[in-house]
């Protein structure tokens, strides 16, 4: 909690603490039938208030801190009973100085016991004050430095969730410039460009919580342009974006798992729309539909790239907590992904 929130709740607790005393003294003035001299107020002030500042702030800055926080309760109990005992005994003690020693408290002992009582209670009560005050500055703090534990914790793991990711993207892209690399030196020039943009765009533009869609779909339509240099029959590949992606904003890299699955596993690379990419952008929502054709060992499904599904699922919670929903379907041929994102 900033310091002058801090001040704050200290005066306004001083201030309810006069507001007290004041009226407690007019209820007594008035039970007398006259009012008190400017005198005896300011006197009891100080002798009132002199131990009770004692006792809060010996409460607030040293025994909270050193018993109350590492949970000594015992030694908190003794050591407390002190402080209010001391700061009773030096009020009484303080009295001649307003009062003169002819007042009854210095030659009746039962006096001086009662008013030290008297004040022992009451610094007992702001002491017990100034816990309550210590404890719930301290749990403010803690609540907000656990904010912040978590939402660093969210940026390192969805940091860390990104980096699982991306290397799949990009050592299959470099072994199909590879492959192209002796068979036409000019088209792999090409996509050497565009891959040199895929990775400047991994590098600069992946580190935002969001990005514009129109930019997230370029580089998608970059990456299948990229896989399709692994076969003559570029047509087995069918990108399809509609709506009006512009202005709307997705969190980056969020949908190339899905498209780099399909290039992963498809085998009908001979055959037409063998992989169908669908993207559909419309206000606050953002459907996403893949799916692709393949032919799978016995007991074995092809995951999300190359990671799993939970890897991505996961990415997904952390990105679009309750604004997604994510269905997979496989039925042995087609494996098949729909995916709704949904926008404030």
């Amino acid at each position: 909690m900033k310091r002058p929130f801090v001040v704050l709740i200290h005066c306004g607790y001083w201030l309810i603490y006069l507001l007290l005393f004041s009226l407690i003294l007019s209820v007594v003035g008035a039970q007398l039938r006259r009012p008190p001299t400017l005198l005896l107020p300011f006197s009891l002030l100080v002798l009132c208030a002199s131990p009770n500042l004692v006792s809060f702030y010996s409460f607030y800055f040293l025994l909270a801190p050193r018993f109350l926080e590492r949970r000594k309760i015992l030694a908190l109990l003794m050591f407390g009973t002190s402080v209010c005992l001391i700061s009773a005994v030096a009020g009484v003690l303080l009295s001649p100085a307003f009062f003169g020693f002819g007042q009854p408290v210095f030659s009746d002992a039962r006096e001086f016991f009662s008013i030290t009582a008297s004040l022992f209670a009451v610094c007992a009560v702001h002491g017990g004050a100034a816990l309550v005050i210590r404890g719930f500055v301290a749990w403010y703090d803690g609540l907000a430095l656990k904010e912040e534990l978590t939402r660093r914790t969210f940026e390192t793991e969805l940091a860390l969730i990104k980096s699982q990711i991306n290397p799949h993207f990009l050592f299959n892209t470099i072994n199909n410039i590879d492959v192209l690399i002796a068979k036409n030196p000019a088209l792999a020039s090409e996509y050497l460009n565009k891959l040199s943009d895929i990775l400047r765009y991994m590098v600069y533009e992946t580190k935002a919580e969001r990005i514009p869609l129109a930019r997230e779909l370029d580089y998608v339509g970059k990456y299948i342009e990229l896989q399709k240099i692994r076969t003559a029959n570029p047509g087995y590949v069918n990108f399809e974006v509609t709506g009006e992606a512009n202005g709307s904003r997705v969190a980056p890299m969020i949908l190339f798992p899905f498209i780099e699955n399909a290039f992963k596993h498809t085998e009908g690379r001979k055959s037409s729309n063998s992989i169908r990419i669908k993207v559909e952008a419309a206000k606050h929502r953002l459907l996403f539909e893949c799916e692709n054709s393949y032919r799978a060992a016995a007991g074995e499904k092809p995951e999300f790239g190359g990671s799993g599904n939970e890897l991505v699922r996961r990415r997904l919670a952390l990105a679009y907590p309750g604004k997604h929903s994510l269905q997979v379907d496989d039925d042995g041929s087609v494996y098949q992904v729909k995916l709704t994102l949904y926008e404030d």
